[in-house]
């Protein structure tokens, strides 16, 4: 289904329903012929019938840069609103020529897109036949269907989700899918046939993801007794504080072995930061504990869940610790990932193909002064998330 509910940011419905490739490249086959063999990207007929940059009777400026798309406009209040919380850290904290460079590049996809939109609906339009309308208005009833099932058939509360994500209402909400359903299938008819997905393409590309997405980390999760010395209240006054708590953490061991309750003791005599919950750890990876503690995730290797460790020496604390889980890193093997390995490369390269189309019809439509208006909205975002 088209995402509609992204996180109350314009930047994300656009730009990613805008250039992602989703169920409606399915939808855009329904609408056009699709391509049996390569052609050219854009033919000169087409091109000819691309709009030319407005120079006469340009809009008034609405208190910023308006840019002129064939005959439409895009005001600069449209990328910078959406965008300013987005940068709003990167703009407070460092220099303009640093948000520039890794600001720039995301701020100008996203008016690339903008243009790209409209150029594409237009070009799209000039070029559909009489039956496009009625298979469109039919795609988009299907789409605002399923919206309307996600919230158990609540009219009001779907509205209210699409205001949220910058739709004025189902009307704006239709407008909008049918000038996607239809751009995309324009973008659609003009990428080459795609290549066959190889054994090979899905290995490697496993290979360079799979740390990321089919790995399971590591997790143990325990509850700790953190004698400090240093920290006692209570010292033998025929030992010393070291004496005192080695004493100590070897009467609770036994206590524990006998049944006493682990977290009560721990809330009586730890001394660490977790004392108060019973000794109790978040669930953590062994290889993200840092020092002095790193020496319980040494030690839960030679451990079962249930186990009891200590007392365990350092040169500050002395740990007693109980086991509650241990979870070894797993991977997902090649073999039962390959389906969806599969999926995303196509995604991958549907992305970049149409990536590549959009950015070519705005190239060749010679759209005047879009790098004086990225430079506004670059400086406007800026300047606004400093003051």
């Amino acid at each position: 289904m088209i995402e509609s509910r992204f996180s109350n940011c314009r930047f994300y419905k656009e730009l990613i329903n805008m250039r992602k490739s989703i169920a409606l490249f399915a939808v855009s086959l329904l609408l056009f012929t699709g391509c049996k063999k390569e052609e050219p990207r854009l033919t000169d007929a087409e091109i000819a019938l691309m709009p030319q940059p407005q120079t006469t009777n340009l809009p008034p400026a609405t208190g910023g840069f308006v840019l002129s798309v064939g005959g439409d406009t895009i005001r600069s209040d449209e990328i910078t609103d959406p965008l300013m919380g987005y940068f709003a850290e990167l703009a407070r904290n460092a220099s303009y020529s640093t948000f520039k460079t890794q600001a720039g590049p995301q701020i100008e996809s996203f008016v690339v897109s903008k243009i790209s939109n409209i150029l594409l609906y237009q070009q799209a339009k000039k070029l559909s036949d009489e039956n496009v309308e009625a298979q469109i208005d039919q795609a988009v009833d299907t789409e605002t269907t399923k919206l309307l099932a996600d919230f158990g058939g609540d009219y009001a509360k779907a509205e209210e989700a699409l205001k949220k994500d910058g739709f004025t209402g189902w009307q704006d909400y239709k407008e909008f899918l049918k000038k996607m359903i239809l751009s995309q299938s324009y973008v659609t008819t003009k990428m080459s046939q795609e290549k066959p997905v190889t054994y090979d393409d899905m290995l490697n590309y496993y290979n360079e993801v799979k740390d990321k997405l089919y790995v399971t980390q590591a997790r143990i999760s325990f509850q700790l007794i953190d004698i400090q010395p240093a920290k006692l209240t209570s010292i033998d006054p025929n030992k010393t504080r070291e004496q005192t708590a080695e004493q100590l953490a070897e009467n609770l061991v036994t206590s524990i072995k006998e049944g006493a309750d682990f977290a009560e003791l721990a809330k009586k005599h730890s001394t660490g930061p977790m004392a108060a919950f019973g000794g109790l750890w978040k669930p953590v990876r062994p290889d993200s504990i840092a020092p002095p503690f790193d020496i319980l995730a040494n030690q839960s290797q030679k451990m079962e869940p249930g186990q009891i460790a200590g007392p365990i020496k350092t040169e500050e604390h002395i740990f007693i610790m109980k086991l509650l889980e241990k979870q070894a890193e797993t991977v997902q093997p090649f073999e039962n990932v390959q389906p969806e390995i599969k999926r995303r490369i196509i995604a991958e390269r549907r992305l970049q193909a149409a990536d590549q189309v959009s950015r070519e019809i705005v190239q060749q439509a010679a759209i005047a002064n879009v790098d004086e208006f990225i430079d506004f909205c670059l400086r406007k975002i800026y300047e606004n998330n400093r003051t």
